[in-house]
């Protein structure tokens, strides 16, 4: 398995990315205009994040045997995952100085419309929290994955351990540990547009620091394969 520094520090950048921050902040806001009692936005709130955390979390598992048996075959599979990786953090770094302009790792086609719909549908049931957290982890993996598919593919690379799935749990926590603090935000009184005008003022350093991250583990894993 990847160091625990690296392991740590990759899920800690991963962990801000803007992708995921935009769509909390919607619901957040959008369930503060709908919904008087805090209690509600707080519940809503956390199941929702919960759901993200075990979406990507058993993503992680599932995907862990597939690259490991892949891998198994050819070091060439981890050369081309490493390559992938390169691509992708170049992909992110372009958008710090030409965002929206050619392809970007992004949400998926459609996303954001149907995102806006599912969560302006939220009942008080929390099942359909849940499962909007759910939707949301599968529609932003082509913005939130790259990294992920990194570490997993590094994983293996390496070996898995009988300890891996402990670490994917720290690895996830430590990935929804800012949506948590957004949604204690939102809590405590913070508005909406505060977040946003935050989230769009770093956004170039955020995706500076995951390009930067992506360059770095496909280079790792391009030297290991070889």
């Amino acid at each position: 398995m990847p160091p625990i520094p690296i392991l740590i520090g990759a899920a800690i950048i991963d962990s801000i990315n803007p992708c995921a921050f935009g769509v909390l902040i919607f619901l957040l806001a959008y369930l503060i205009k709908t919904r008087k009692k805090k209690e509600k936005l707080l519940i809503h709130g956390l199941t929702y994040i919960f759901a993200v955390f075990l979406t990507y979390l058993l993503a992680g598992i599932l995907l862990l045997p597939v690259i490991g048996s892949l891998g198994s075959t050819s070091v060439f599979f981890y050369g081309v995952i490493g390559v992938l990786t390169i691509i992708f953090g170049l992909l992110e770094l372009k958008d710090v100085f030409w965002y929206g302009q050619g392809p970007s790792l992004s949400l998926l086609p459609g996303a954001s419309k149907r995102i806006k719909m599912y969560a302006k549908h939220i009942s008080g049931s929390l099942a359909s929290s849940f499962f909007l957290g759910v939707f949301v982890a599968l529609v932003e993996l082509p913005c939130t994955g790259a990294v992920y598919l990194a570490i997993l593919s590094l994983f293996t690379l390496h070996g898995v351990q009988a300890n891996t799935v402990a670490w994917l749990v720290l690895y996830n926590l430590i990935f929804v540990l800012p949506l948590v603090v957004i949604l204690f935000g939102f809590y405590s009184g913070i508005k909406a547009e505060t977040f946003e005008r935050w989230r769009k003022g770093n956004r170039k350093m955020m995706r500076l620091a995951i390009g930067l991250l992506l360059l770095l583990l496909g280079a790792w894993m391009l030297s290991s394969a070889l």
